[in-house]
């Protein structure tokens, strides 16, 4: 019997090759999104290395990957990699899955939480103002505002008062600016590759690094001492971590890259929503103010990508 995939059975795995779709995705992606964050709080409470949570649940997302991969792949997708997209998607892995977090960590223990929280959520900028110039993605002035929008929103929900800048504040804003070209290269590499090729390259390359951090700063001992329940909060998390590259990739691979950032915000608002069901106390008007700004700039977002998409904008092909 062949173990090759059935291409019937992986072309029903696959979504439509629509703008549309890809901003589906991307709301998918920000659930998921929202959801991790919140799971978070109480993993890292089970796991409190940071270096080691985040390594195990990467290995734990790179191998659900790797099986999604076996089921809609072919091997001929693989064969048709160039030898130059071999090397994006080594960037992709080392700059993406392995030195921002490694980075974003570091800067972590030494930079107040507000300030860390704040510069992570403006990555959605940078996107954009790479997505212009180097993917030629056009803005105009509903975009523009709707993302000015964004940005207010973030900011009452995470005020950038007292932020006083220092290296763990640098090394933060390092990783947020590697992540942000880890998305300009993905875009431009998921045109010749497939998505799920794409996430096993990142979070498995990207392991590697991890591994190797573990290993120079020995830590690595750290994970024989974990226990049952630690070990499932890192399969938890190392599952939605897996949910969350997988749609993020197709979301990338069909819609614009300023668009998809843009949408992942809406985590916040999902994550707000179960901390506030969790607590059973509603947060100030400040922050829903906040949180409604982020739902009307996401929704207009979403709006103006299909708008676009229906007067005849191209989309990309699926994978």
């Amino acid at each position: 019997m062949s173990t090759l995939p059935d291409p019937r059975r992986a072309a029903r795995l696959v979504p439509p090759s629509t703008v549309g779709a890809g901003l589906l995705l991307a709301g998918a992606t920000a659930l998921i999104s929202g959801l991790s964050v919140f799971v978070n709080a109480s993993a890292v409470k089970a796991v409190p290395d940071p270096a080691v949570f985040t390594t195990l649940k990467n290995a734990v997302a790179a191998i659900v990957l790797l099986g999604l991969a076996t089921a809609v792949v072919r091997p001929s997708d693989i064969g048709a990699i160039g030898r130059r997209d071999w090397g994006w998607l080594t960037a992709i892995g080392v700059i993406g899955g392995g030195i921002p977090f490694l980075l974003f960590f570091s800067g972590l223990a030494m930079a107040s939480a507000p300030s860390a929280a704040f510069i992570h959520k403006t990555m959605f900028i940078w996107v954009a103002l790479m997505a212009g110039p180097v993917l030629g993605e056009r803005l105009g002035l509903a975009p523009i505002a709707a993302l000015g929008v964004l940005l207010v929103g973030q900011a009452l929900i995470l005020p950038p008062l007292g932020i006083a800048w220092g290296l763990g504040e640098t090394l933060i804003a390092l990783a947020t600016l590697l992540w942000a070209v880890e998305v300009i290269i993905a875009r431009r590499v998921l045109g010749r590759v497939r998505s799920p090729i794409v996430g096993v390259a990142r979070l498995g390359i990207g392991l590697i690094v991890l591994v190797g951090y573990l290993v120079v700063s020995g830590r690595l001992a750290g994970i024989a001492t974990l226990d049952g329940a630690a070990w499932a909060w890192v399969v938890i998390t190392g599952g939605l971590l897996s949910g969350y590259v997988a749609t993020w990739l197709a979301a990338l691979r069909r819609a614009p890259a300023s668009q998809v950032s843009a949408m992942l915000v809406l985590g916040a608002v999902i994550t707000g929503l179960l901390t506030t069901v969790s607590k059973g106390v509603l947060p100030d008007t400040t922050i829903v103010g906040g949180y409604a700004l982020i739902a009307l700039a996401v929704a207009a977002i979403a709006w103006i990508g299909l708008r676009r998409a229906a007067i005849g904008r191209p989309a990309p092909q699926a994978t």
